[in-house]
């Protein structure tokens, strides 16, 4: 008993020396405690204010009827306006200036009128995306515009208009690609398929009152083959899951070699301490994969390769009340399976902007009108002013998730339509039109 009350007391004594200890010097873990979300809280306001300050542009562009270029072309101006990106910001920039890498809005919108293609790009950047456009469509004629969604009330829906939308996403993870416009090419041109004719058959038919916005936002992500990105990562990990390589790990940090180093000290009586570079690797035998993972893995490495972008799709019918359907919106979903595939990935709608889900919007009608009206709202604003939603910190705006499109897939869900692609209400120049020869004589 003598022993167990010694013990109890020095217990008793330890904690009661180290509350004395923690009640004179608490106050100097508030710093590290509170500076996580006083750091996001800083960034919120010097980048909302930075973003506040870009003067954007909307510019319309028409190209001629017999354009016979493909998504191609349209893959190397998304590459083009990778070069804004600034691969890393200094303190100065990030925390004083807030300063947040451009993102740009494509667009294609279709009333009674017509179908319209749209850029918005921030004003600094109008020469590049001018550039890019003309290098590869030399006839194509560019035009600073009004912007069209100020046509429509600001608050969406009303008594007048209702609408219905979504934004997509992939439903696997974004190092597995799409369906891309390769597979939709032939070498005969009769025998070429545009896989946005779709698109543009869907919206040719929509009637007076009735309005179908596509909206592609692409910010440039360091998700290039050169920069180091977690969906790189994650496709190198799933290739080297299918041949059976191994994954390089990285070190996880001064907290990692921590934990690492208290691990070996405290089994060191037991066994030899294993460091992080002396760990026996595993020998992997390489598997012989059949058709459909060779498949997977040149996909994959496609993909990868090349260029990457932060990006939002969603698209937006709106109509009137009296005449509101659905159908064109269905129609749209439609069109857009064609870049899904079963092995790969697929487009699909996020369900934070357009399912109700759960036990209140089933057993309370109220909440489910509410929280749809809630949702109708938020896609129209979002795409209002051109959101793109979550980014990580120091990349603006936390909230809805977004996806990793490389170029090849950008283009393939926008694009110029070819000539082959006959919607009777798209917008396109009925001639040719072009600069004057460059050894024309000037006075």
């Amino acid at each position: 008993m003598d022993f167990i009350s010694a013990l109890l007391n020095s217990i008793v004594g330890i904690l009661f020396s180290a509350w004395t200890v923690a009640k004179e010097i608490w106050w100097l873990f508030l710093p590290f405690i509170f500076f996580p979300s006083l750091r996001r809280t800083w960034l919120t306001y010097v980048q909302d204010r930075y973003v506040r300050s870009i003067d954007w542009v909307l510019l319309e562009i028409k190209v001629p009827k017999d354009i016979l270029k493909t998504p191609k072309a349209m893959e190397q101006i998304f590459a083009a306006m990778y070069a804004s990106y600034s691969h890393g910001l200094s303190f100065l920039y990030l925390y004083i200036d807030g300063f947040v890498d451009y993102w740009y809005s494509f667009e294609m919108a279709a009333d009674a009128s017509g179908i319209h293609f749209y850029i918005m790009t921030p004003a600094k950047q109008r020469n590049m995306v001018e550039a890019a456009i003309y290098a590869q469509y030399p006839e194509a004629e560019i035009l600073e515009v009004s912007d069209y969604v100020n046509e429509l009330p600001r608050k969406m829906p009303n008594q007048m208009y209702d609408l219905w939308g979504t934004d997509l996403g992939f439903g696997k993870p974004s190092a597995y690609p799409i369906r891309t416009y390769p597979y939709f090419e032939a070498n005969v041109e009769e025998q070429r398929l545009d896989p946005i004719s779709g698109l543009a058959e869907i919206m040719s038919g929509l009637k007076e009152g009735e309005h179908l916005w596509w909206q592609v936002i692409v910010a440039p992500s360091d998700g290039s083959p050169y920069i180091d990105n977690k969906w790189v990562e994650e496709g190198e990990a799933v290739i080297a899951k299918i041949t059976g390589e191994d994954v390089k790990k990285k070190s996880g940090g001064f907290l990692a070699d921590v934990a690492e180093w208290a691990r070996n000290v405290i089994w060191a009586p037991m066994e030899l301490p294993i460091w992080g570079e002396a760990k026996p690797e595993e020998k992997k035998q390489r598997q012989i994969l059949n058709p459909a993972e060779q498949e997977i893995v040149k996909a994959i490495s496609a993909k990868i390769a090349k260029l990457g972008f932060e990006t939002k799709v969603r698209f937006i019918y709106i109509g009137k009340r009296d005449g509101f359907t659905n159908a064109n919106a269905v129609a749209v979903m439609g069109a857009e399976r064609q870049f899904n595939t079963q092995d790969l990935n697929q487009l699909k709608p996020c369900k934070e902007i357009t399912l109700l889900s759960g036990w209140k919007p089933r057993f309370v009608p109220f909440y489910k009108r509410l929280m749809l009206f809630s949702q109708k709202k938020k896609l129209f604003d979002n795409y209002r002013t051109r959101r793109l939603g979550s980014r990580r910190i120091g990349k603006w705006r936390p909230g809805g998730k977004i996806f990793t499109f490389n170029t090849e897939e950008l283009a393939t869900i926008f694009h110029f339509p070819l000539g082959v692609v006959k919607a009777p209400k798209l917008r396109r120049l009925d001639f040719k039109s072009g600069g004057p020869p460059a050894e024309l004589p000037v006075e």
